[in-house]
């Protein structure tokens, strides 16, 4: 294995970019903001967990997520909640919610009103 395939390019962004362009785009946000760290009282959305939202042009979604730590007690079930909440999101042919930790979380990741809901600001 190559160097250039163990360690990404530098300048590549650690976060592949979202399919912002996409009609659905912004239902398929408003779909993740429906969903709760059982423990932190802001959506995983605006917490900076939902790292990738990819919308191919046939309306299939992939959600790459993360956790705010690697122990959460729900990592077994929120990407299943993630996938049921997008999937009710009309126009959405499929989901596929992918959980990664690189790059692990970090509250700068939050919203400026997860910030501020959590005191933070």
């Amino acid at each position: 294995m190559s160097t250039a395939e163990t360690n990404p390019i530098e300048g590549t962004p650690l976060i592949k970019p979202s399919t912002t362009d996409h009609p659905l785009y912004e239902k398929v946000v408003e779909a993740c903001r429906t969903v709760y760290d059982p423990e932190i009282p802001v959506n995983i959305y605006d917490l900076g967990l939902i790292y990738t939202i990819e919308i191919s042009p046939e309306n299939e979604v992939r959600i790459i997520m993360t956790l705010t730590a690697p122990g959460c007690p729900v990592a077994g079930e929120m990407p299943g909640w993630v996938a049921d909440a997008v999937n009710a999101v009309e126009g959405v042919k499929q989901v596929d919610v992918e959980m990664t930790f690189e790059p692990q979380w970090g509250m700068d990741m939050m919203s400026d009103e997860a910030r501020l809901e959590l005191g933070f600001m």
